[in-house]
């Protein structure tokens, strides 16, 4: 049994794998101590090998991790597991956008990260969503639902929200400001991509991935691909480790 821990900025995941498939899996709040978040969930397994990724790998390593990958290979690694033709694979999560290119054998051939600001990340997306008094689950339902988009010009965060409380503030409906905030992360991660490059199909992994609207709004942008979400989207990362530890442990 091999265990892949995935501590990201805003949720710790862990995938068991069997040597042939993922029979369990867990997801919590990070908290102030991810680690022990960890340690918890691991509590119940004896593991072969467990593997650590994302922004507290490290921090895992000093305490229960037997090896440590970085988050990039991990979720090439995962969706190379999901879907071993794809070359090219968009990773959303709390604090980052990624876009990474794999080749055959699912190794990482080139990336691009936007880890500056939190602009195109969830973390972008839950303070808009707060600010429209949705609900993260409501706010892409709603965005989904409205045919009609304003503008967002700004893609920095503060002056995103100040322009949606004066879109607010004009009376335009919540719905249709919610599209519009969609689709401006939506036309990051197109315009990443094409820096990028792509190829036939593309993989949409990590939380936002579970947002329906930011799944059809990438698929529009991106007419002539298949845009392609697994079953699990934010283990993708927990995934990826659990298999480089069946592999290397």
């Amino acid at each position: 049994m091999y265990i892949g821990i995935d501590l990201g900025s805003r949720t710790v995941k862990m995938a068991v794998w069997d040597g042939e498939r993922m029979v369990d899996y867990q997801i919590a709040e990070s908290g102030f101590e991810p680690h022990r978040q960890a340690e918890k969930m691991l509590s119940a397994f004896t593991p072969t090998a467990v593997v650590a990724t994302g922004y507290g790998r490290h921090l895992a390593a000093e305490y229960f991790a037997d090896g440590v990958i970085t988050e990039i290979k991990a979720h090439a690694a995962g969706i190379y597991h999901h879907f071993p033709g794809c070359t090219t694979l968009v990773d959303v999560g709390g604090q980052d956008s990624k876009v990474i290119a794999v080749n055959g054998a699912g190794k990482v051939s080139n990336f691009q990260m936007n880890d500056k600001c939190a602009a195109g990340t969830g973390r972008f997306l839950e303070i808009m969503a707060g600010s429209l008094a949705f609900t993260l689950a409501e706010f892409g339902a709603a965005a989904l639902a409205s045919e009609q988009e304003v503008q967002i010009n700004s893609m920095c965060t503060v002056f995103a929200e100040s322009e949606v409380i004066s879109m607010k503030n004009r009376g335009i409906p919540r719905a249709h400001i919610a599209r519009a905030v969609h689709s401006s992360v939506a036309d990051r991660l197109a315009a990443m991509l094409a820096r990028l490059g792509y190829g036939e199909m593309v993989a949409f992994s990590g939380g936002v991935a579970r947002n329906p609207c930011m799944v059809a709004l990438l698929q529009q942008r991106l007419p002539e691909v298949l845009v392609v979400v697994p079953k699990h989207p934010d283990l993708t990362g927990a995934l990826g480790a659990a298999l480089h530890a069946a592999k290397v442990c």
